[in-house]
């Protein structure tokens, strides 16, 4: 099962405790003790852990993989989705199921 690790973009109280309602493994940059961190830094911390990081920052991170790519490095994964798209419900129920069907 996918473990999920949310950016400080993307953390809310609402999508947190709806994700853990339904079981899934999620740490904050906050409960990590990590706000305010370095994208590639909050990258590399969830690699370590076999976490997928969560976020809105579609930019950054999209340039951060295809980074890992080139240098033949690894993460679990990223899940980026523009800040807008979607309300929390909606965000609980898709990582709800991503979460069941794929793995890192």
């Amino acid at each position: 099962m996918l473990r999920l690790y949310l950016d400080e973009d993307a953390m809310s109280r609402a999508l947190v405790q709806g994700l853990r309602a339904r079981g899934v493994d999620v740490l904050t940059v906050a409960e990590a003790g990590r706000a305010g961190q370095d994208d590639g830094d909050q990258l590399q911390f969830a690699a370590e852990r076999g976490r997928v990081l969560y976020t809105f920052n579609v930019a950054d991170f999209c340039r951060l993989h295809e980074a890992y790519m080139h240098r033949g490095m690894r993460h679990a994964g990223i899940v980026v989705v523009p800040r807008q798209r979607y309300g929390v419900g909606a965000q609980v129920r898709k990582l709800s199921e991503l979460v069941r069907t794929h793995s890192s």
